[in-house]
């Protein structure tokens, strides 16, 4: 695909060879200059059918982009634990506010609660949206073997901490991506006060598409027990009642 940014020519059926002079790829708008003409139109790369100078088409996606970027690390992950790296774990979870989730990458134990930070191994769904990378030098768009390649050669030594089996892991993320993907994600908390809900909760990656209506998915293996001991070192007490005693 040729670039686009300012200063490209192109070519319109209608206005002839032109100079882009300003480019929005988030909304698929440009601004560009024809001949003469002092003043810009405005045109969209879907619908106005805009080339390069060359006659070569500028096709743009029509249907609305990610706004998260779980389902494309999800399809990451599995061919990563189909390659031998089972030891490699997606942990997602809504950020306070509740307008995005956090990701987070991580490799070695499968410990939930405890897992190394390394950088570039996390992000969030709010920055995803202006700049739809990862940081891996990686490029938007970029299919799942694409991004586990350029995962490899951005940190080799922390992707090898994940070579090794976790059978029971892989099982379950392979069935959840299978339920899941394209459209929707897994996330390992709720956006709201409240118990810990029964099936694992599911977040569409996109606006306009319809809600998850799949078979209840379970949490992940190790989560539940997880779950368990930790919140129950800081369960309040239980109150007790006690009988008062006669006064003398």
């Amino acid at each position: 695909m040729k670039p686009i940014a300012p200063g490209t020519v192109i070519f319109h059926r209608h206005r002839g060879y032109g100079v882009i002079v300003s480019v929005n790829l988030l909304t698929g708008w440009i601004s560009a200059r024809f001949g003469s003409e002092v003043r810009t139109l405005d045109l969209n790369l879907s619908s106005d059918e805009v080339q390069h100078a060359d006659g070569t088409p500028i096709l743009f996606r029509r249907a609305p982009p990610d706004r998260m970027p779980h389902a494309r690390l999800m399809a990451m992950v599995r061919e990563l634990h189909a390659a031998g790296y089972q030891r490699l774990y997606l942990y997602s979870w809504p950020k306070p506010s509740g307008l995005h989730w956090r990701w987070h990458l991580f490799a070695g134990p499968r410990q939930w609660s405890e897992r190394p930070w390394r950088e570039g191994w996390y992000g969030s769904g709010a920055d995803y949206n202006f700049n739809p990378v990862f940081g891996w030098g990686d490029v938007p768009g970029a299919s799942a073997q694409e991004l586990a390649s350029a995962l490899a050669q951005f940190d080799p030594h922390g992707l090898a901490q994940a070579l090794g089996r976790d059978e029971d892991h892989t099982e379950w993320f392979a069935s959840v991506c299978d339920a899941l993907l394209p459209d929707h994600a897994y996330s390992m908390g709720w956006d709201h006060a409240g118990p810990m809900p029964e099936q694992l909760p599911v977040i569409a990656v996109r606006r306009g598409v319809a809600p998850y209506a799949g078979p209840p998915l379970s949490w992940p293996p190790g989560w539940m027990h997880l779950w368990k001991v930790s919140h129950a070192q800081y369960a309040p007490p239980i109150p007790v009642r006690i009988k008062p005693t006669p006064q003398d």
